[in-house]
């Protein structure tokens, strides 16, 4: 986890990392949680590195991952830390709350992908938890920082609408889908939107970090992939994305939601963006499946040096082992090597044989999943793509990107880097009147930031015979 510091104006928009912190889960003996009291204190140290160094700051923005949450008793206190998402607590879940609303009345609703970890399945599972019970405010991950911030109660959209509990065409909670769930609506606070005002600092926070008491805390697009979005440096019309990290966002940005079967059983996602427009994408496992092994690796002290290995994967043998990067067996954390390997024994592939051919493995395994997954979601929106924008720590890595535009047959425009920060930015800078509405936004982004263009290379009937290989797509030429 990072904070920074950003300025934003006519013709400026940079970021100064001031401070960095860890983000580690906890595993207890019965459930892995986050350790969301160290994240708090993470995010209070980084303020009083700011009023060190800057003296003060006109806003403060926070934003977070998705579907996790903390819950609050009546005196306002937090009921344990929070669960992590890829905690086993909501396998088979899903099946009890179909039997109350039916998946594809859940979709027209909520418009949402299926995800186990989803909010609405955590509450599920937790039913009856004498946790729930004593809940009476439940708070995303960056409403529950915020709220800590400045005392206020909020939940703020595009994270709300990850929840499976929101209405994707209302734009609100869904009170009657809550209450056919045995879910109490009294629970979600009010919604908020992207540039709303949060508060200002709490006494004993401003006292601990030495800010002013006056800093306004600024409601952002608090979902991370939803600043991403905000930043994409689009400046012409038929843009996808891939905002790529630990997951890989894949999508369109669009007007309306797509709530039809197709895009149901397609397992596409309606999810708030800034200014009512909706992040039409799907979820896959992204780099999570490259960190993972460089963990794996680096505990059993074999070099994890991702460089050389980058290096050493462009030149492997081309399609050796593919595997579905959204296979379950890649979820959970553990060694990621081993579990690659054991997908290609078991679809009658040679494992890779060794951690270059790993790298190559899962880099063009990604390019094939972001394939597979902006044609169809070209098709199920009526939507022509001309473009497609990597933006997010995935940008960094120039072989994924060559690789994705060699697999799309599009032009790959990688950058920035660091997407989701500067979307926080630009959201509070707009509060503030700095900058104006998202396309001037969007080009600010592209004025100022180091951007890389990749154009698509080879054959792309080897390319549809790879994604053919592992299921992402019919046989035949591109």
């Amino acid at each position: 986890m990072a904070g920074r510091v950003g300025r934003a104006g006519a013709g400026t928009l940079d970021l100064t990392e001031v401070h960095r912190f860890p983000n580690r889960p906890v595993r207890l003996p019965d459930s892995l949680r986050w350790d969301v009291l160290a994240l708090y204190q993470g995010v209070l140290d980084g303020l009083g590195r700011v009023a060190r160094t800057y003296g003060g700051i006109a806003s403060v923005g926070i934003d977070s991952w998705a579907v996790d949450y903390g819950l609050l008793d009546a005196d306002g206190q937090l009921l344990g830390n929070p669960h992590h998402y890829r905690d086993s607590r909501t396998e088979g879940v899903g099946e009890r709350v179909w039997e109350r609303v039916p998946a594809d009345e859940l979709y027209r609703i909520t418009g949402l992908q299926h995800l186990a970890f989803n909010t609405v399945f955590q509450l599920a599972s937790a039913s009856g938890s004498a946790q729930l019970a004593g809940a009476r405010t439940l708070l995303m991950i960056p409403d529950l920082l915020t709220h800590w911030l400045t005392g206020s109660v909020g939940a703020e959209a595009t994270n709300a609408s990850t929840t499976g509990l929101f209405d994707a065409r209302a734009g609100d909670w869904s009170a009657a889908l809550m209450g056919r769930l045995g879910i109490d609506r009294g629970l979600f606070p009010p919604i908020r939107r992207p540039g709303d005002a949060a508060g200002t600092l709490l006494p004993c926070v401003a006292a601990e970090t030495g800010l002013p008491e006056s800093t306004r805390v600024t409601a952002v697009a608090s979902h991370d992939t939803a600043s991403a979005v905000a930043a994409v440096p689009a400046t012409e019309p038929g843009f996808a994305y891939v905002s790529c990290g630990t997951w890989s966002l894949a999508g369109l940005e669009l007007t309306r939601p797509v709530v039809t079967e197709a895009s149901r059983a397609a397992n596409f996602t309606n999810e708030l963006g800034l200014d009512g427009s909706y992040r039409f994408l799907r979820n896959i496992m992204g780099l999570w499946l490259l960190s993972e092994s460089l963990r794996t690796w680096s505990d059993r002290g074999l070099p994890a040096d991702l460089a050389p290995l980058t290096e050493r994967a462009a030149r492997s043998r081309p399609f050796a082992a593919l595997v579905d990067p959204d296979d379950p067996s890649f979820l959970a954390p553990g060694d990621m090597p081993s579990r690659i390997a054991a997908y290609c024994a078991r679809t009658g592939q040679q494992p890779p044989d060794d951690r270059a051919a790993t790298v190559r493995c899962i880099l063009e395994s990604l390019a094939l999943a972001h394939r597979a997954t902006l044609r169809t979601a070209a098709e199920l929106s009526g939507t022509e793509i001309r473009v497609v924008h990597l933006v997010g720590g995935g940008s960094r890595n120039a072989l994924l990107c060559q690789l994705t535009a060699d697999a799309t047959g599009l032009p790959v425009v990688a950058g920035p880097a660091e997407a989701t920060a500067l979307g926080n930015i630009l959201v509070q800078a707009r509060a503030d009147g700095l900058v104006g509405d998202r396309p001037e936004m969007r080009q600010l982004v592209a004025r100022t930031q180091r951007l890389r263009r990749y154009e698509p290379r080879g054959d792309g009937r080897a390319w549809s015979a790879a994604a053919a290989r592992i299921g992402l797509e019919p046989g035949g030429p591109a």
